[in-house]
């Protein structure tokens, strides 16, 4: 999705200043850690999966950069210490969460205030069709988080959400419903 890529990677490099502290969550598929490696960021990226690491370690190694890997439950957080971080990215992967109270928890512990977490995810809705098919096959919140219960997560564990964007498939002509939804949330208190 060429406008979810553009639009995640504003909100990652709206940054304007180097070097800073970046942990990018479950990052196989995106490489997200390499690119802000290669701005000049302290890059640090964990995923559960063994074979993730592996290909973020060798995009890393071919693009030249350093990125810290850690293998682990996306909660654990505890290689970063407390209020070291300028930004937490975690692209497609709080949907299989099952416990995101505690991730966001950790989150917030390794942030410094009023730094930002950026979120890419399945919009609820979309979850809620199998397809391009225009008939849902799960009721609104069965098969994802809904917009209510991430909004809550947040504010509970002291997150502001100040950017919401609600995205289409470009490849689809009239889409019934966005594709994927990107939040922006900082860090609230100490």
């Amino acid at each position: 999705l060429p406008a979810v890529d553009r639009e995640r990677q504003r909100l990652i490099t709206s940054r304007t200043r180097a070097p800073y502290a970046a942990v990018i969550v479950a990052d196989a598929l995106e490489c997200d850690a390499v690119r802000l490696g290669s701005a000049g960021a302290k890059a640090m990226a964990l995923d559960p999966d063994p074979q993730a690491i592996a290909a973020v370690r060798a995009a890393a190694e071919l693009a030249e950069v350093k990125v810290e890997c850690h293998r682990g439950d996306l909660a654990d957080l505890g290689f970063a210490t407390s209020a070291s971080v300028d930004l937490v990215v975690a692209s497609h992967t709080l949907a299989g969460v099952d416990d995101l109270p505690r991730v966001l928890r950790q989150v917030h512990r390794v942030l410094k205030p009023g730094a930002p977490f950026v979120v890419a995810m399945r919009h609820p809705v979309a979850a809620m069709f199998g397809g391009t098919d225009h008939t849902a096959t799960a009721a609104y919140g069965a098969l994802s988080t809904t917009f209510t219960e991430l909004y809550m997560s947040f504010e509970r564990s002291n997150f502001r959400l100040d950017v919401v964007h609600e995205l289409n498939d470009q490849r689809v002509r009239e889409p019934l419903c966005p594709a994927v939804l990107v939040v922006r949330a900082r860090k609230q208190g100490d």
